[in-house]
């Protein structure tokens, strides 16, 4: 049985998104910061509650360091990195996008 955990963003991850993306779309088209966390995030999100342990791991020998690298609606590359805490949840901390 695959367990679930709970997922939070951590302030670093909007930090980090804000500088990739604009608050308006681009003028080619590229997604804001809106439209990436209501159109793309939730199903990353999704990925690290069903299936955090099924993750590449993002540190060799350090387990509780997980990346998933994948495509999106709105995206066409990125890699999150999301870590679990101590009380079992998944902080997602880190996000790189490929606007390519």
């Amino acid at each position: 049985m695959t367990r679930r955990v709970e997922v939070r963003i951590a302030d670093a991850f909007f930090e980090q998104l804000d500088v990739q993306l604009g608050l308006e779309r681009g003028p080619q088209g590229e997604p804001s910061v809106t439209d990436f966390l209501m159109i793309d995030l939730p199903a990353i999100v999704e990925r690290f509650a069903s299936g955090f342990d099924s993750l590449p791991v993002a540190i060799d020998d350090v387990s509780s360091v997980r990346m998933f690298i994948g495509t999106a609606t709105l995206v066409p590359a990125f890699v999150v990195h999301g870590v679990e805490v101590d009380d079992g949840v998944v902080e997602l901390v880190g996000v790189v996008l490929d606007l390519r």
